[in-house]
């Protein structure tokens, strides 16, 4: 069985009351999160902060799938898999990258994947990666959709309110996933993409 990272606990209970005071948060959602079980978490992606508030809002470790550019100087690499984080090369069909992410939802833990790959830069949501539904449908786990916004404008901001809005569980019967092709993996896709737009204060 795959261990939680004590590291890991040990930054996010010295960072939560600093980074909860510089962003403002506003957490809702928390119950639809499961206890225990393997997951899929899910979250847009505006700010370089993100998974550090996504990591001091969860209540269990969070494995993220992050770029492989982030992995390229030897003591980051390290402090990246300390804290359960492992590379993947975008638009390149990792296997390696991907079997890791089967591996960590076999072991009953949440795996972190950005579902639009990289930061929204123009205060919009971007068009949706297919990551997140590829491995829903290898492994049969639930995602849940979580929108990580400011208050009153998309991006993540510091000294101003921001909103870390958490989903109910999407079962894969409500992704239409009859098989792997490219049609049924975009459209999953965009089915939790339209779930993440959904919890946006901007949107509603």
């Amino acid at each position: 069985m795959m261990k939680e990272s004590k590291l890991y606990w040990f930054i996010v209970t010295i960072i939560r009351p600093v980074v909860k005071i510089l962003y403002r948060l506003e957490i809702n959602g928390l119950e639809n999160l499961p206890n225990s079980g393997g997951i899929i978490i899910c979250p847009n992606h505006t700010s370089n902060a993100d998974p550090v508030l996504l990591a001091i809002t969860f209540k269990r470790q969070i494995y993220f799938m992050a770029k492989a550019e982030l992995f390229k100087f030897k003591i980051l690499e390290k402090a990246f898999k300390t804290v359960g984080a492992f590379p993947v090369n975008r638009g390149k069909g990792d296997t390696s990258a991907i079997e890791n992410a089967e591996r960590i939802l076999k072991n009953g833990k949440q795996l972190g994947l950005f579902i639009e790959g990289t930061r929204s830069k123009n205060n919009e949501f971007l068009r949706p990666k297919t990551g997140c539904a590829v491995i829903a449908y290898k492994t049969g786990k639930s995602i849940v959709p979580v929108c990580i916004t400011g208050k009153k404008e998309h991006k993540v901001k510091l000294f101003k309110k921001n909103i870390i809005s958490i989903g109910e569980p999407i079962n894969i019967s409500r992704l239409n996933l009859a098989d792997d092709s490219s049609k049924s993996i975009r459209t999953a896709s965009r089915i939790i993409m339209e779930n993440i737009k959904k919890l946006s204060p901007q949107i509603k």
